[in-house]
């Protein structure tokens, strides 16, 4: 594959005190650091599910609460962090150009420029970056790789994971943001450097799962994310890879839409993850509560059900408090307009689930959201949110100034924030 130039960055930030107003876009800069905020300022955000969720609320949690401490790199979306055996995290990016058309403060990553929605000239990104502060991370390495688009015109990354030195990047097909094939792993084993492109097709048939089975047809395991289970994935009891994935059993849903969540499972490595026949899907459970794992992917169950209300999701695993917690967006019903974020938490990672918090209207319109183990304190009560926001809201996009809360932009926006225990002030009482 021919190599993009990288481009390393030299830090050149807009630092925010409280209350300031955004600096002249970034333009020509060559920053990987937009903006940040340093300072703590607790950020009051009600939890507020809608009538009928089905989701007890946690016994274990008093909610989350925003410190207002957040860091804004690059611009683009879909980062999905990925913590690799030394160290580094590794990440897919999309949409760096805006549709081919750059926004005004551009800046891509390392420089470099991406579209997914290009057909047979899609492409997808990857980054590598260096260090544990959220605040002062850089951006080391950057390129992209060819994902031509078949039926399905667009292929945007999804499930990335760097594991034993070998980094597995997956990418999935949609067409006008409607659900299609997972079509496997890109995989390199010299840190991106060069990359073998994954043998599917995001044709009908020629994804790695048996789904859609029909053009637009209903998809399960939309857009999959790697469970995040630490460091090398070492806090993985079986050494799996777990991918957790959005859709519906009776319709097709959108990039940032479904009825349900679903889980698959498979040992990692460059001669599995692209077979089938080496996985295992969560096929409900037995009389004693246990998982039932099947070869067959036509027992595929949900691990979580809510119509209308599921969306992209991701799944980590807090390691000091022995909790899996699920992010969660809705995007109901395009995606063009506010998003609400909910995470959920449970002591096993197939369920059952119950509501820590549930953001409304966050961003407005935050989305690829998840909570990186790298950032996680080692009392597993802090951690930063990873997600984008306002990809589709004109001038706010650029602007963290607009964003709710403060510092959401379309860009790999971090923000801290505090699981509360039952009893901290305003959490639930026991």
């Amino acid at each position: 594959m021919k190599q993009r130039p990288i481009v390393l960055p030299v830090v050149a930030a807009c630092v925010f005190a409280a209350g300031a107003a955004m600096a002249e876009d970034n333009t020509g800069k060559d920053a990987a650091l937009v903006a940040r905020e340093t300072e703590a300022a607790v950020v009051p955000w009600p939890s507020e599910p809608p009538e009928g969720c089905p989701f007890k609320p946690s016994d274990d949690f008093g909610g989350i609460a925003l410190t207002g401490r957040f860091a804004n790199y690059t611009d683009g979306d879909t980062f999905f962090l990925s913590w690799g055996a030394d160290g580094r995290l590794y990440t897919p990016f999309a949409d760096t150009d805006g549709n081919q058309n750059p926004p005004k403060g551009s800046i891509g990553v390392n420089g470099i420029h991406v579209y997914c929605g290009n057909g047979k000239g899609a492409r997808v990104g990857y980054a590598v970056i260096e260090g544990g502060d959220p605040l002062a991370l850089k951006f080391v390495d950057a390129g992209t790789i060819a994902s031509p688009g078949a039926q399905y015109n667009q292929r945007y990354p999804c499930a990335c994971l760097h594991y034993n030195g070998v980094w597995y990047l997956g990418t999935g097909g949609a067409i006008n943001h409607s659900l299609g094939p997972f079509v496997g792993f890109h995989i390199s084993k010299d840190n991106g450097r060069t990359w073998t492109p994954s043998p599917l097709s995001a044709d009908v048939g020629k994804g790695l799962f048996p789904e859609p089975a029909t053009f637009k047809g209903p998809v399960k395991l939309g857009y999959p994310h790697v469970v995040d289970f630490g460091k090398n994935n070492g806090h993985s009891r079986d050494g799996k890879m777990y991918l957790v994935g959005h859709g519906s059993a009776t319709r097709n849903c959108g990039w940032i839409t479904g009825d349900q969540v679903y889980l698959c499972r498979v040992t990692p490595s460059p001669e599995t993850v692209n077979d089938e026949s080496h996985y295992e899907y969560f096929a409900g459970h037995d009389g004693d509560g246990k998982a039932i794992w099947s070869e067959d992917f036509a027992d595929i169950r949900p691990i979580a059900d809510w119509h209308n209300e599921m969306g992209q999701v991701s799944m980590t695993y807090n390691a000091p408090l022995k909790k899996y917690l699920m992010c969660v967006t809705d995007g109901w019903p395009v995606g063009t307009g506010p998003m609400n974020t909910f995470l959920l938490e449970s002591d096993r990672i197939t369920g059952p689930w119950k509501m820590l918090h549930y953001f409304k209207h966050f961003g407005p319109q935050a989305y690829s959201v998840s909570l990186p183990s790298r950032f996680i304190s080692a009392d597993g009560r802090r951690a930063w949110l990873c997600l984008a926001a306002n990809w589709s809201s004109g001038g706010r996009r650029l602007n963290p100034e607009t964003g709710k809360p403060r510092g959401c932009m379309y860009a790999m926006s971090l923000h801290e924030i505090t699981l509360n225990p039952p009893n901290a002030p305003g959490g639930k009482s026991d």
